[in-house]
């Protein structure tokens, strides 16, 4: 029995640049000292001390610059985003009486707080971007396997992701809240769980102070509509009701002059007061008065301020024109004894006593 002869595969010989230098392109430094030297060693060594080096400096240069480059264009964005909506909507108001520069310098200090917590994000989000980017291609440079990092860095995010939810609606949501300038410190909002004066914003939650002086922080994720009370300007509204017999044009006249008055006082007019007071008329018919209804546009966060003057000068008003103010009433009406008296009642102690005694009687004798 013969064997067939051993068939032997050609063994490939190897390029001994390949091998020293690696089958990758662009290793011009490994090449050239390979081929000046004939070292695989030195070849290796001469890569890792010039080429490697000299890219990742590149690769941070490169990354610095686009650095740069985005911040300016993310501050040129803050810019145009906080100032061109304000200045097209407080011109007009900017323009008025001595009141213009405290809306004027309220607005400032707004914009400039708005414009600052919007860069710090966008920058810091946009800085966290390029350097990891550049940080995986230095990564690259130095021949780590990035798979591995990309894949756990994928399931950890995807972990982190579904764990804060809750957190990154909030920061989105105080991030749109910010850029559309819904509220700033010092504005009176309504937002549903609570109601007064906003002391801080941020990204994460909105501080409010109400009437009673309880601080609430609120997430900016549940906040689902905000009523802003000290926008650009307010309304103070009254309706003041007086008696059905009340003479209506005399009504109305006297509330027109005590708004007008207010209007034409230095003090209120102005300052408090935006333009001249208008009686609107009758606004309602009640069960027992008439409502007129008077409104006064004001400054942004003076109507509460501006009602109360109006209400203690309609009531020295009213009374000195003798128009009643109704108010609940009730009539009584008591009989008088004359024709017909009433007679005097029966001791309720006697008549008891006998009934009583009449029933057992009749169940004794049952």
């Amino acid at each position: 029995m013969t064997l067939p002869p051993l068939a032997f595969a050609p063994v490939q010989e190897t390029d001994p640049m390949v091998d020293a230098c690696g089958d990758v392109d662009a290793k011009y430094v490994c090449e050239q000292v390979f081929e000046w030297t004939e070292n695989k060693f030195l070849a290796t060594a001469a890569e890792w001390v010039l080429d490697r080096p000299i890219r990742i400096i590149l690769i941070l240069i490169v990354a610095w610059v686009v650095s740069r480059v985005l911040q300016r264009a993310v501050a040129r964005f803050v810019e145009t985003v906080v100032s061109s909506p304000s200045d097209e909507r407080f011109r007009s108001l900017r323009e008025r009486g001595p009141g213009s520069l405290l809306i004027e310098e309220t607005e400032r200090t707004r914009a400039s707080s708005r414009a600052e917590t919007i860069g710090l994000v966008l920058r810091s989000a946009v800085i966290a971007v390029v350097w990891s980017l550049a940080a995986l291609l230095v990564l690259g440079q130095l021949e780590i396997d990035l798979a591995p990092l990309i894949a756990g860095a994928g399931i950890g995010g995807i972990a982190l992701g579904f764990g804060a939810q809750t957190v990154v609606r909030d920061f989105l949501s105080g991030l749109f809240m910010l850029i559309e300038d819904q509220y700033g410190v010092g504005d009176i909002i309504d937002i549903g769980p609570a109601t007064g004066t906003v002391e801080k914003v941020s990204l994460r939650s909105t501080s409010i102070r109400d009437v009673q002086g309880t601080v609430w922080h609120v997430p900016n994720g549940e906040i689902v509509r905000v009523g802003n009370y000290s926008q650009l300007w307010s309304r103070a509204l009254i309706d003041v009701e007086v008696a059905y017999d009340t003479d209506l044009d005399l009504a109305q006249g006297v509330i027109q002059r005590v708004a007008d008055e207010l209007w034409e006082d230095p003090d209120w007019g102005g300052d408090e007061v935006m333009e001249r007071p208008e009686v609107w008329g009758v606004q309602t018919l009640g069960s027992s008065s008439v409502a007129i209804r008077l409104v006064v546009k004001t400054e942004p966060s003076q109507q509460w301020a501006v009602e109360r003057e109006l209400r203690l000068r309609l009531k020295n008003a009213l009374d000195e024109a003798g128009i009643e103010i109704p108010f609940p009433q009730q009539t009584v009406w008591f009989r008088h004894q004359g024709e017909h008296p009433i007679p005097p009642a029966p001791d309720p102690s006697t008549v008891a006593v006998h009934r009583l005694a009449d029933a057992h009687d009749d169940e004794a004798s049952a």
